[in-house]
């Protein structure tokens, strides 16, 4: 996994710069959760057809602002935008794969998977409201555990980004505390702790600071093997994440064409549904219709030929059928 890490942040310069010669590059920016599966199949489609990917990993919010602005041929968002939105600033909307967002700790002596957090004691540490790691409503799902009393220190994105919609989206379904002092969305007013840009910047914060408590992609668990929570999901299972379990939280997932694919993924039902799941998602505007069929023939050829590269980075494939709504839905809006 890190030789294929090194490889993807090479190959992000490549995209990055491209080449004179190249016969076409497509520019896309966005979500640092589809980053690191954006930059393999374009590695792949370059060496097949020889076009270019120049992808800024910017955060979700910088991308729906560039789209909206019409600066790149895409955005890609992990907060999917609902109907309205999409429709005042015409622009369109499809998934691509699945994945999940994960609770990371750095405290000293714990390892990955050996901490348990259920959703409200994630809530309450985020509210300020629990403050110390040996408190005993973590003690009280922990027992066995020798949980310090040193001041947890909480870690955050700094920019608007998609990973911190599906985390307060989750949060603000499962507590209604949250719900109504913070609420949800790409960028929100944080009670506190430290701001940090990208989901490399939380890893590395995490990583970097003891005492810590994180939220990033599962990539990034795997490639900085990062000390992940047991979550208590719905179902009221304490789960680790994995490939199956983000698979499990999908499974019964309706993305309605007639929505633009509006749906968020969290809290869902199922003994073995990871709680905090989400899509990732592109953005075309209407107004750039030979950019969009361009755009349109990468992700084609990513969800014919992508599948095995989506799995090794751990994230879910679309199942056939809904590859086939979006294809009638690219038909429909005249780009396939």
């Amino acid at each position: 996994m890190k030789r294929l890490w090194s490889l993807l942040l090479v190959l992000s310069v490549v995209f990055a710069f491209g080449t004179a010669q190249a016969a076409e590059t497509l520019n896309g920016a966005g979500s640092t959760f589809a980053y690191p599966i954006y930059s393999a199949w374009a590695y792949a489609y370059g060496k097949v057809t020889g076009v270019q990917l120049n992808y800024q990993s910017i955060g979700s919010g910088g991308g729906i602002q560039q789209i909206r602005n019409k600066t790149v041929d895409f955005g890609a968002s992990d907060a999917p935008l609902p109907p309205a939105e999409l429709a005042k600033d015409h622009l369109l909307q499809f998934p691509t794969v699945i994945g999940g967002v994960v609770p990371v700790v750095n405290i000293p002596g714990i390892r990955a998977g050996q901490l348990k957090l259920d959703s409200g004691t994630l809530a309450a540490i985020y509210l300020g409201q629990i403050r110390y790691w040996n408190d005993p409503r973590i003690r009280a799902l922990n027992p066995g555990i020798n949980l310090p009393n040193h001041v947890i220190t909480t870690i955050h994105r700094s920019e608007g980004s998609g990973t911190t919609a599906i985390f307060t989206t989750y949060l603000s379904a499962i507590s209604p505390a949250w719900k109504s002092r913070v609420g949800a969305g790409t960028a929100v007013k944080w009670p506190g702790g430290i701001g940090a840009k990208g989901s490399e910047g939380v890893a590395n914060y995490v990583n970097r600071v003891p005492y810590s408590i994180g939220y990033v992609e599962f990539a990034y668990i795997l490639q900085e093997k990062m000390a992940y929570v047991l979550m208590k999901n719905r179902a009221g299972i304490y789960l680790s994440p994995t490939f199956q379990s983000f698979k499990d939280a999908a499974a019964k997932a309706d993305f309605s064409p007639a929505k633009s694919f509006y749906l968020w993924l969290v809290n869902a039902p199922g003994r073995t549904s990871w709680p905090i799941a989400g899509a990732t998602f592109i953005l075309l505007s209407k107004d750039l219709p030979q950019s969009n069929r361009k755009v349109v023939r990468f992700f084609d050829w990513a969800y014919k030929n992508g599948d095995p590269s989506a799995e090794r980075l751990a994230y879910v494939p679309l199942p056939l059928v809904l590859k086939n709504k979006i294809r009638a839905y690219w038909k429909k809006a005249g780009i396939y």
